[in-house]
């Protein structure tokens, strides 16, 4: 144990060789220090952000999100241009979307995956063409599926045989047909957390694979759904689509995954006598929350891939349909950093580790460092434990580390933002503190709780920073209360 090691610590968590420096792995493009020890994007001052913009504050570059769309659409298509022609990227933006996002998804080539009507919303209010989009979602309502006809999107990803028969029944009633893909649960089990995976049997996404899971007999709900949607004359079965977690760093289930879902393309196309011209595969490529996160470049990822499908399809005999995948945290995840600043502070003393060697009364110090936001604008360690890192933003100092949990001001136990981080201990108030990684699922499950108004979301881009996202104001709150409406 180095001298300030703490035996609360978890195992992965070293104490940094320098406190005052950021590990680039987690932080975007154009985000460093300056010799005052602040930290910077393209140049902007963490001080500057915070008198201009606020705290709490979403910092993005926008610089960085091209970049990684980009990365992704040129990997993937350089991968499978001998297999397909190419690969169509669908940014998820359930990760993060407004307008300004859609709008850099199209600009760098990308399509958009939408899973509401409020995301289809947005993706119209920012131009993106209807045939770029997709339709995702368990439980799309009757107004959901109309908007995405009206919009002419590309496909509509159904998610269960009862979802199939609305599409068909609404698209025949409009004189149309519903360009559709079929989701399937391949029953792959990505090493990831039990509520971000979404391939396996028992929950709520997707068409199993498995035999005799419907009333047919010996039949699987995917291949009932396929039989059904080859009968509907009011549906264009375009191909199959999974997505197996989330967060997820090791190749396998990814691979296994097209291989089972090539395999049954295949016998379902010689059954019945049809050709599906498209499989998905999908997203949850893992970005780095910690310095022990590997993540794999958009290239290995897309070499590992086009690898397994160009074997799978030979072995086959099949011709290798489109392939698109639906990276979303991947490519925004790592774009953003999260700007708080400190309140209040303590020290508590906690024992040790049931298996530690020290006697039973010894106990250890961690440090409690409140800030200005919390479970509302970072719901995800709450949801899934999840684990950040966070530096002290505002100044260098020369303070011993001390293991520190970082908390918000919300009236709950559990409102974590950084479970377990070493932080100077002179750590007070009025120091700002930056959250990276915080792109992906942060301000896109924000919410209100203690009736705190939603951050900002800032773009920083060749040196300026623009408002992409206003901040709430307690105006804002008030004017859904109609209580105070009404007076």
């Amino acid at each position: 144990m180095t001298t300030h090691e703490s035996p609360l610590a978890p195992e992965w968590l070293a104490v940094p060789e320098d406190l005052n420096a950021l590990q680039p792995l987690l932080w975007a493009e154009g985000v460093q220090k300056n010799d005052a020890g602040e930290v910077t994007i393209d140049g902007i001052a963490a001080s500057a952000l915070k008198e201009q913009f606020g705290t709490p504050l979403f910092v993005m570059s926008e610089t960085d999100f091209r970049s990684r769309a980009r990365a992704f659409k040129d990997a993937f298509d350089a991968a499978f241009a001998d297999i397909c022609g190419g690969v169509d990227v669908y940014y998820a933006g359930k990760s993060f979307l407004c307008t300004a996002v859609a709008q850099w998804v199209a600009d760098e080539g990308l399509r958009l995956d939408t899973c509401s009507g409020g995301e289809l919303a947005v993706a119209a209010h920012a131009g993106v063409p209807g045939s770029h989009l997709g339709l995702h979602g368990n439980n799309k309502s009757d107004a959901e599926i109309n908007r995405a006809l009206d919009m002419n999107v590309g496909r509509i990803v159904v998610d269960s045989l009862d979802e199939l028969e609305r599409v068909a029944i609404i698209a025949s009633s409009r004189g149309t047909r519903a360009n559709v893909m079929l989701r399937l649960t391949p029953g792959v089990h990505a090493h990831t957390h039990e509520f971000i995976a979404t391939a396996h049997e028992d929950q709520k996404f997707g068409l199993s694979m498995a035999g005799d899971t419907t009333d047919e007999e010996g039949l699987s709900a995917a291949e009932e759904a396929v039989a059904a949607a080859v009968a509907y004359d009011s549906i264009e079965l375009l191909g199959l689509h999974c997505h197996i977690g989330s967060q997820i760093f090791e190749p396998d289930g990814f691979a296994l995954a097209a291989q089972k879902l090539l395999g049954f393309q295949a016998a379902m196309q010689q059954k019945y006598s049809i050709v599906m011209p498209e499989l998905d595969l999908g997203g949850g490529y893992g970005i780095a929350y910690t310095p022990v996160d590997t993540p794999r470049p958009p290239a290995d990822i897309a070499q590992a891939m086009a690898a397994v499908v160009r074997a799978t399809c030979a072995e086959l005999g099949i011709t290798a349909p489109r392939i698109s995948i639906e990276p979303g945290r991947a490519i925004v995840g790592s774009t953003t950093f999260t700007l708080y600043e400190t309140g209040t502070t303590k020290t508590v003393r906690v024992d040790g580790p049931a298996d530690t060697e020290e006697p039973d009364n010894v106990t250890y110090p961690r440090r409690y460092v409140s800030v200005d936001g919390g479970m509302s604008d970072n719901a995800r360690p709450v949801l899934y434990d999840a684990d950040y890192s966070a530096i002290l933003a505002s100044r260098n100092s020369s303070a011993a580390p001390q293991l520190s949990r970082v908390v918000g001001k919300h009236c709950e136990s559990g409102d974590i933002v950084v479970r377990d981080v070493y932080l100077p201990a002179d750590v007070a108030a009025g120091d700002l503190l930056a959250v990276p990684g915080t792109g992906a699922y942060c301000w896109a499950l924000s919410s209100n709780y203690n009736y705190l108004a939603r951050p900002g979301v800032v773009a920083v881009r060749d040196g300026v920073a623009r408002l992409i996202v206003r901040g709430e104001t307690e105006e804002d709150l008030l004017n859904r209360d109609m209580g105070v409406a009404n007076v």
